[in-house]
C-alpha cells in the first residue's frame, strides 16, 4: 500500500557515500526535526532522471531553502557507489543529498516500488516527490506518465 499524506515514514536505512567514506543513516535520523523535500527516481544516470528531474531541483534549491526546506534529497534503488558518482557528475555535491536504497527496502516500505524487469532494470522506485516534516509526509506527488510534470521542482515550490 502506498504511503499517504499524514503518515510517518517507515523505519529504513540508506547508505550515503561521501569523501569521508560510506555511512548508514536511518529515516528517523535523516528526517527527524527537519523539513525535507524527497525526490524518488527510477534510477541514477537514467535520461529523464538526469536530464529533467534532478536539474530542476538543483536550479530551484535556493528557492526551496528560502521557503524553509532544510534539505533536498534524492533516493533511488541504486548502490551508494552509483549514487555518489551521479552526485559528482551532476554537480550536486553539497546541494542535494543522494540516498542509496540499494535493496529497495525503503521504496517497498512506502509502496512506491515498481517492476521494470521488462526493460532490464529490475525493481525500481516509481517517480515521486514528497515534502516530509519531522518524518511525516505533508505532500506526495506521483508521476502517472513520462516526464516530471507532477513531481518536478515547480510543483514542489507550490507546496512548501
Amino acid at each position: 500500500m502506498t504511503i499517504a499524506v499524514g503518515e510517518k515514514l517507515p523505519s529504513a536505512s540508506f547508505r550515503i557515500k561521501t569523501a569521508e567514506g560510506v555511512r548508514s543513516v536511518n529515516t528517523e535520523e535523516f528526517f527527524g526535526g527537519r523539513k525535507v523535500v524527497l525526490v524518488g527516481v527510477p534510477g541514477a544516470f537514467t535520461p529523464t532522471c538526469s536530464d529533467n528531474h534532478l536539474p530542476g531541483f538543483l536550479e530551484n534549491a535556493e528557492a526551496l531553502h528560502a521557503r524553509g526546506v532544510d534539505e533536498i534529497a534524492v533516493v533511488a534503488v541504486n548502490d551508494h557507489h552509483v549514487m555518489r558518482a551521479w552526485e559528482q557528475a551532476s554537480g550536486a555535491e553539497g546541494r542535494i543529498a543522494f540516498l542509496a536504497d540499494g535493496n529497495g527496502e525503503f521504496t517497498r516500505a512506502i509502496g512506491l516500488d515498481m517492476d521494470m524487469s521488462g526493460g532490464g532494470l529490475g525493481v525500481r522506485a516509481r517517480r515521486f516527490s514528497m515534502l516530509v516534516e519531522d518524518g511525516v509526509v505533508r505532500s506526495l506527488n506521483l508521476e502517472e506518465g513520462r516526464g516530471v510534470e507532477a513531481t518536478g521542482a515547480a510543483r514542489m515550490l507550490e507546496q512548501v
